[in-house]
């Protein structure tokens, strides 16, 4: 697989500062049920690496001593790591609000029974991935079979409580194009997925995020082999707006790898592009547990005209409406 940092670290990006640190990103491991082609961490079922006890340990600790609000849990397939459910709860204890990045086919996974259930009595939000409405592109991007098994999915949240607008129970859906593309506008798309998706198979969800695909690991390598990485970093570039630089989710974020490395986002972890604090080169989670990270310049790069582009793209969807 071509890595595409060689050609990224090139390309001048304006400068990005922090503010206050209120989440952690948390990637529990780079094991997945699933393969899919737009994976920026290039995820599968054959990865090994995962977070052990001891970190766990210490993300609760952190999260507890530096008042963290959010914990945003990612993989791979986050619920795979074996101290899932330790780490939901402890930090539920702690009044943090959790969300589980949820591939949807895995509450049909050996072994993840009750897993639905859980999310439900923690009050966790779900961000699921459901990158097209309609089964042939899903299955395209995802693999066979996992339109139907992600709509079983949501039908069984819906059923427990989650989607449902008066409710407390959050279900967030994410969209990505299926090729070297900017996302169309997130408004009118979340329209064309609530009504399609009510109509033909009764489920309902809060938001839809539009999410670009950026230009490394499984993707960024398709991109260079078919020759369209130049063509795909000219759009972003010539896409970029510069009030979407004060949106950004690395300047009240940190990503958090397996080991208990931390990067400024996620996309640097997958870069292996350390976030760099008080002349360290590499920073480990214990360094930061006293360590304010406000004012410390983000490493930045040619991939992070993915988040500025258009409407912009973070975590949580578009920075913009369309129409501004």
């Amino acid at each position: 697989m071509r890595d595409t940092w060689p050609l990224l670290k090139n390309i001048p990006f304006p400068p990005v500062s922090r503010l206050a640190l209120d989440t952690l990103q948390v990637n529990l491991g780079y094991r997945c049920n699933q393969s899919c082609v737009h994976c920026h961490v290039n995820a599968g079922p054959k990865r090994t690496e995962e977070m052990d006890g001891a970190t766990i340990d210490l993300v609760l600790a952190f999260i507890e001593r530096r008042r963290i609000s959010t914990i945003d849990l990612t993989g791979g397939a986050p619920e795979l790591n074996p101290h899932f459910r330790r780490l939901v709860r402890g930090a539920r204890e702690r009044g943090v609000c959790v969300i589980d990045r949820c591939n949807l086919t895995i509450l049909e996974v050996a072994g993840q029974a009750g897993l639905a259930e859980f999310l439900a009595a923690e009050q966790v939000v779900i961000v699921a991935s459901l990158p097209c409405y309609q089964e042939e592109n899903v299955d395209r991007q995802r693999g066979k079979g996992v339109f139907d098994a992600s709509v079983r999915a949501l039908r069984r949240l819906n059923a427990l409580g989650y989607g449902d607008p008066a409710g407390d129970l959050v279900l967030n859906l994410v969209y990505n194009p299926l090729g070297p593309s900017l996302p169309p506008a997130q408004d009118q798309l979340e329209a064309d997925y609530k009504r399609i998706l009510a109509r033909e198979h009764g489920i309902t969800f809060n938001n839809l995020f539009t999410l670009a695909n950026m230009p490394i690991q499984r993707f960024g390598s398709m991109l260079v082999s078919k020759r369209q990485f130049d063509p795909y970093m000219r759009l972003l570039r010539d896409a970029h707006r510069p009030d979407n630089l004060a949106g950004v989710m690395c300047r009240n974020l940190v990503s958090l790898d397996w080991r208990g490395y931390v990067y400024d986002c996620d996309f640097n972890q997958m870069l292996n592009v350390p976030l760099r604090s008080n002349g360290r080169a590499r920073a480990h989670l214990r360094d930061l547990i006293d360590e304010d990270l406000s004012g410390n310049p983000v490493r930045v790069a040619g991939h992070c005209f993915g988040c500025t582009a258009g409407q912009g793209s973070s975590c949580g969807g578009a920075l913009k409406d369309a129409a501004e």
